[in-house]
């Protein structure tokens, strides 16, 4: 294969459509826009959602829950993810982020009690559940809040 001989994939590229180019385009002129109107001007047209100044369905329809602006999202982690470490590991939630364990911390780690675990493991973290926290000091580890 050859430098020249490269080129896109037969139908990937369209040509894009140039209007306002001369009455023989058929697309000069007011560029398929017809005559005047909100729609013919610059800028013109109605936002989503737009129902001509009737009440919008998304106004219209009954709204349901509750969404509380103070509530926190931990990201969470079960015990029997913990195993892949050492024995003796102290278990930290930047620990967890250069595991690749954890994306985004959000509001803080917090520990769930799913799974097994066998070894000892000092894990920091800013929240445990309490068969979490059962299951680590069982295996001879320390639970330490943030």
């Amino acid at each position: 294969m050859k430098l020249y001989e490269l080129a896109p994939a037969p139908g990937s590229r369209k040509t894009r459509t140039r209007v306002g180019r001369g009455l023989g385009s058929g697309l000069g002129k007011t560029s398929g826009k017809g005559h005047k109107g909100q729609n013919a001007r610059s800028g013109g047209g109605t936002r989503p959602g737009f129902e001509g100044g009737q009440r919008p369905l998304y106004l219209r329809i009954p709204k349901r829950g509750f969404y509380n602006k103070f509530g926190k999202t931990y990201a969470e982690i079960n015990v029997g993810v913990l195993e892949c470490f050492e024995d003796g590991t102290v278990i930290d939630p930047v620990m967890l982020i250069e595991c690749g364990l954890v994306k985004n911390i959000r509001d803080g780690v917090r520990i769930l009690g799913d799974g097994e675990l066998t070894k000892k493991l000092t894990v920091i973290a800013m929240g445990f559940s309490k068969t979490a926290m059962e299951k680590i000091t069982a295996a001879g580890g320390k639970v330490e809040v943030i």
